[in-house]
């Protein structure tokens, strides 16, 4: 298989030649696209899922030697979650290169931070499979850079953050509750509140229910922690 000129310049990107370009090709294709004779990249991005995480715990107890368990863990999830592989993806522009349907195209599918963080799990696996686990380690370790060295000595997510403060004040668990939803349903956006029994409260926006709940927990916190 012959690659086409923007997908030799991907290559170069992600510093990997494909001795099995299908491969590359596969990583790319989203499911609005596959057919009996196109397989999409839904199988490699199963794979490549566990590559990532494999390749970052090895690297957080390389670069960490006197860390615990509970201090890797939460460094951890915030190197191999959906939100970083999406955001790496955005650094390669790797959804210029997507195969995607026509509804997906028309409704901003190469922005998306699910399908770019699929896609760069495909990615993974897919070079994980043309030449081996030392060449994804080894364009994972490139790609994820200075984040391994920088990740937040206290990575935790912020929903748990919040949880764990109203816990250590005997305050039952932080509530979400959407406040309001806005945009076309294809690509809607959701505006919740993080909310404690005690009546403080703070509001976020976002792409995602997920993200916009964590905003809003962080916004909280942040509010608590300064007063």
């Amino acid at each position: 298989m012959k690659l086409s000129a923007d997908l030799k310049a991907f290559e170069k990107r992600i510093g990997h030649h494909f001795a099995r370009p299908e491969l590359l090709v596969r990583a790319l294709t989203h499911g609005s696209v596959s057919s009996p004779t196109r397989a999409d990249n839904q199988r490699l991005e199963f794979l490549g899922d566990r590559v990532l995480g494999l390749v970052m715990a090895e690297a957080l107890l390389l670069d960490d030697k006197k860390a615990s368990e509970g201090q890797l863990a939460p460094r951890f999830n915030a190197l191999v979650r959906k939100e970083a592989c999406a955001e790496v993806a955005r650094e390669i522009d790797l959804g210029a290169v997507l195969k995607l349907g026509r509804s997906e195209m028309l409704s901003g599918g190469r922005r998306k931070q699910a399908l770019l963080g699929d896609a760069m799990e495909a990615l993974i696996a897919a070079v994980y499979r043309d030449a081996g686990f030392e060449a994804a380690r080894d364009m994972i370790l490139n790609l994820w850079g200075a984040r391994i060295q920088s990740v937040e000595e206290d990575a935790r997510d912020a929903k748990t953050a919040l949880q764990e403060w109203a816990q250590a004040r005997r305050l039952p668990p932080p509530s979400y509750v959407e406040v309001a939803r806005t945009g076309p349903d294809h690509a809607p956006v959701f505006t919740i509140a993080a909310r404690l029994q005690s009546g403080e409260e703070a509001q976020a926006t976002a792409g995602s229910k997920r993200q916009a709940e964590q905003s809003a927990a962080k916004a909280l916190l942040e509010r608590l922690v300064g007063t």
